[in-house]
């Protein structure tokens, strides 16, 4: 691959990145599965998901969430190019995230500490329809802590 190919390689899959983000943050987190390949894969520290359908099926539920206000923030993004067909990229993920009470929409809402700050280990593969995750593997650093409030003791 020349210096150009590559570089619009890298630039598809830092788009899948943000894409990623502004579709789970403003409402239309299903569209998410069509970033993935049909057999792609998203693994969490407690939920795995084989295939696109099964990507789209908890993404819809994650849509009806309406209350819930987050911003994912992706930083710090290398995508490193293995082939003209392959890439894989490690990102750092910060989640801001608040479920309103009442379940209106309005914002602002009351600002926080992240819930989460982590990184993505994303793998990429060229397809007719563009550059698409195969993979996305989401690993938690740090987590804020729950709010729950303690059982009392007697």
């Amino acid at each position: 691959m020349d210096d150009l190919e590559r570089t619009v390689a890298e630039r598809a899959c830092e788009r899948l990145i943000v894409d990623y983000a502004r579709l789970v943050d403003f409402g239309n987190a299903s569209g998410i599965a069509d970033l993935f390949t049909e057999d792609g894969v998203w693994i969490g520290s407690d939920l795995h998901l084989d295939g696109r359908e099964a990507i789209r099926e908890w993404f819809v539920e994650r849509e009806a969430l309406s209350r819930r206000v987050s911003r994912h923030v992706f930083t710090n993004i290398g995508v490193d190019v293995l082939s003209p067909d392959e890439a894989q990229s490690i990102c750092y993920m910060i989640n801001y995230r608040r479920d309103r009470r009442d379940g209106g929409d309005e914002l602002p809402v009351a600002g926080d500490i992240p819930k989460w700050v982590g990184e993505c280990h994303d793998r990429f593969a060229r397809t007719a329809d563009g550059w698409r995750f195969t993979q996305r593997r989401v690993e938690v650093a740090f987590h804020r802590p729950s709010r729950r409030p303690a059982a009392a003791e007697g």
